[in-house]
């Protein structure tokens, strides 16, 4: 075989192997990456939506929030997303801002509790107080729009003399509050108001029946209990003490623990109701002219 056919073979060779190569980019590689490309051309048009649609279907989205947040709004309760431990201390200092002098609240940050779908803080709550002002706390965090609760309740009585002599009556108190609160917006809302955090008066529990503290005659009242009674006259009694102080008094007006309730014009004798301590007493003072008559008739 000559050289110029031998030539000539392996050019057909090398001509047949780039038209195999050529057709295999051709035909197999290259049609996978346009069909790739044209499912992408074909999902993206799917996707291609007119900017007056989005417009529209925004403000449906919008919609559909505002109905979601009114319905989260009017439930009593609800889980904030993401507070602050700072947030409980804000509430307790807003709750306690009106106390009586005598009350104080101690905040202590405990600890922090996870669960499935919402986490707590922890704190430890402690002081003196008066009874209406431990009471309005304990309602103030139980009934807050953001849902907190109260544990671990332990109250017991304290007595505090003031410096005239007068008792006040206290609460020492210890308790544990959880703040709750959750990554997810689905438990909360956007605005809304609190609840009524200010409860009906309640009876002080922790007020003695009776009592060993009887408050002082600050008030320069007539002390029934050393007085006489010297004369009546029309509507009202005229009266003194063992000091020799002198005092006109009318039914209603009040005495040393007590009230004048009654003038008994016929008896020549005036009536009183005293509270000692818890203890209620009726006493009762004659006139001076029928004390001396009665002895003398003895």
């Amino acid at each position: 075989m000559s050289t110029k056919t031998k030539n000539s073979i392996i050019i057909a060779i090398i001509l047949v192997g780039i038209s195999l190569a050529a057709g295999f980019y051709d035909f197999i590689y290259q049609k996978g990456k346009v069909d790739e490309k044209t499912q992408q051309i074909k999902d993206l048009k799917l996707y291609q939506l007119d900017t007056e649609y989005l417009v529209q279907q925004l403000t449906e989205l919008k919609k559909r929030v505002a109905q979601l947040d009114s319905i989260l709004a009017d439930r009593k309760y609800a889980i904030p997303v993401n507070i602050s431990q700072a947030n409980f201390f804000e509430f307790v200092n807003q709750v306690s801002y009106n106390f009586s002098p005598d009350s104080y609240v101690n905040i202590e940050y405990v600890d922090m509790e996870t669960f499935p779908n919402f986490n707590s803080y922890n704190y430890a709550l402690s002081g003196i107080a008066e009874f209406a002002d431990i009471y309005r706390l304990i309602y103030a965090i139980e009934e807050s729009k953001n849902l907190k609760k109260v544990t671990n309740v332990e109250l017991s009585n304290n007595v505090k003399v003031d410096k005239d002599g007068n008792p006040n009556y206290l609460v020492n108190f210890k308790f544990t509050a959880k703040a709750y609160y959750s990554a997810d917006e689905r438990f909360s809302f956007k605005g809304g108001a609190e609840n009524s955090l200010v409860p009906n008066p309640a009876y002080d529990i922790f007020y003695p029946l009776v009592r060993n503290e009887i408050p002082p005659n600050s008030d320069g009242l007539m002390d029934v209990q050393s007085g006489q009674l010297l004369a009546l006259i029309p509507d009202g009694a005229f009266l003194s003490d063992a000091s020799g102080n002198t005092y006109l008094l009318w039914e209603g007006d009040k005495v040393y623990l007590g009230y004048l309730t009654n003038i008994d014009y016929q008896n020549n004798r005036v009536n009183f109701v005293l509270n000692k301590g818890g203890v209620i007493e009726s006493v009762s003072l004659l006139l001076q002219k029928e004390k001396k008559e009665n002895k003398s008739g003895k």
